[in-house]
């Protein structure tokens, strides 16, 4: 894919992670840093969208992200039992959806069990409201106005999700995961890819999963995608960088040195964290060469990366 900029953001040259002089970060040591290492300024990958602002997986999440400039918005899809792409990172829609009230006897409140107008019945959003799950409410950082907003906020299909991207020029992140029962068998990969085809919106999608042959067979039969190798499921277990078949790794950033950071950008391999919600961490990895931080604090970010 070829660069992508647009007024007010930069993106990292070629998309293939070479590190030539694109464009910087912004705090004085990191500033120092990138101009005399020349590496190009990290990205503001906003997790399930500026959740900390927004319903995390919800289009008021990703319009949020745009909002406050995070240079792409990363969303988890999931397969309802009528067999529709959607938005939802848990197994359950117990923590971020009314299910539990609504369908009091269907426990455990799989997404797979339900059917797409089920789960379009829901509120995915009060919960934000009534939580506020990063003290964001709290700060003041969300209006009274974007609060009423979200009450009633519905589940969105992918479909949706991608239209929204390709309207506003944006890019997303896809996160393809393993389906819990009974869709394990559900062929993910190649739904997303045909609705990505129907919709022409190859050009702003990206992918990462844990399940790195996914990942291979998209970059064998569809090499036009940029495709990133997550690493870290679990929070106890030794990082596999295999032979570091791909051009990028989202590492969960406790496992992660940095000097690690240092080793793999000297090898042309571009290392996103995941995931970083101080700020202290923040400029720490933007001074390490970091090429990206997944996060769910992006106006924080922002703040940090501004020139």
């Amino acid at each position: 894919m070829g660069a992508w900029s647009w007024p007010g953001r930069c993106w990292p040259c070629c998309r293939r992670w070479s590190y030539s002089s694109c464009c910087t970060s912004s705090s004085p040591e990191a500033l120092l840093w990138a101009r005399r290492n020349n590496v190009p300024r990290v990205l503001n990958i906003a997790h399930r969208g500026a959740r900390s602002l927004a319903p995390e997986n919800t289009l008021a999440a990703a319009r949020k992200a745009l909002e406050v400039g995070a240079d792409l918005w990363e969303l988890d899809v999931a397969v309802t039992a009528d067999e529709a792409l959607i938005l939802f990172h848990d197994d359950s829609l117990a923590r971020t959806t009314d299910a539990p009230a609504r369908f009091p006897h269907r426990a455990p409140w799989t997404f797979t069990t339900f059917t797409l107008a089920e789960i379009r019945s829901l509120d995915a959003g009060s919960w934000f409201v009534e939580s506020d799950p990063f003290g964001e409410i709290a700060a003041g950082t969300v209006t009274q106005a974007e609060l009423a907003a979200y009450r009633g906020e519905r589940v969105p299909t992918l479909r949706e999700a991608l239209l929204f991207t390709k309207e506003h020029n944006y890019r997303v992140n896809i996160e393809l995961k393993r389906l819990p029962p009974p869709m394990e068998r559900f062929p993910v990969v190649d739904r997303v890819l045909a609705l990505i085809d129907e919709l022409n919106a190859a050009e702003h999608v990206l992918f990462s999963s844990f399940v790195h042959d996914w990942l291979r067979q998209i970059q064998a039969s569809r090499p036009e995608f940029e495709v990133q190798a997550l690493l870290g499921y679990s929070e106890t277990q030794p990082l596999d960088w295999g032979n570091l078949a791909f051009k990028t790794y989202n590492a969960r950033h406790t496992l992660v040195s940095e000097e690690k950071i240092r080793e793999l950008r000297e090898k042309g391999i571009a290392l996103n964290l995941w995931t970083i919600d101080d700020v202290d961490d923040m400029q720490r990895y933007i001074t390490a060469g970091a090429a990206g931080l997944i996060n769910d604090l992006p106006h924080k970010l922002a703040v940090l990366l501004q020139p």
